[in-house]
């Protein structure tokens, strides 16, 4: 099966359909290493090994249950990903994440446009039921631009992350494709 394609562009940033031929730049780019604030944020490790970084890189890009979206700065760098995974055609449901590699380009808006353009594109072009994600409680700022979105709140597992020593919880999130109609009529108005 071909995947459906989109390419979305805002202020000179682009967000597109990752490239086999991109794993090298991917690995370079924002694994060595993974800046150590962006993985506390994500529950990652901050060492990977070329091999594994661009094997699963590669194996993303042609999964048929993957779309894995670079996000693209204007002057060409890969700063982040956007990622429907996890992806159960009978069901029609699918797991969501997204990282910004670098501390220094967050808080730019650039994050909660990806996450608005891959949500859009998984109920709209993919034609998802429900849209799932996990975040840690001590990421209020990701929390915030995911309710922003229209993702709500459907549980928590009470400390079952740890980080410097100390419990945190894992909020669990979903959006269901009759809530996402409803947010998109609305902005169509």
């Amino acid at each position: 099966m071909k995947k459906q394609t989109a390419i979305y562009e805002k202020d000179g940033y682009t967000l597109r359909l990752a490239r086999a031929e991109e794993a090298d730049a991917y690995y370079e780019q924002n694994y060595h290493p993974l800046d150590v604030e962006v993985a506390r944020l994500t529950g990652s490790r901050t060492n990977f090994t070329r091999e594994e970084v661009t094997n699963f890189f590669k194996e993303s890009v042609t999964s048929e249950e993957c779309y894995l979206f670079l996000i693209i700065a204007p002057n060409g760098k890969l700063i982040g990903e956007s990622v429907v995974n996890e992806i159960d055609w009978e069901l029609r449901r699918a797991n969501f994440r997204i990282c910004i590699f670098h501390s220094a380009d967050c808080g730019k808006g650039i994050g909660f446009w990806a996450v608005e353009r891959t949500r859009d594109f998984a109920f709209d072009t993919l034609k998802l039921h429900r849209l799932e994600l996990d975040v840690f409680s001590f990421n209020e700022r990701a929390r915030r631009t995911y309710e922003k979105a229209g993702f709500r709140q459907e549980g928590i597992l009470r400390d079952a992350v740890r980080t410097e020593d100390v419990y945190a919880d894992d909020v669990l999130m979903a959006m269901l494709e009759d809530e996402w109609r409803r947010l998109y009529e609305r902005k169509s108005l």
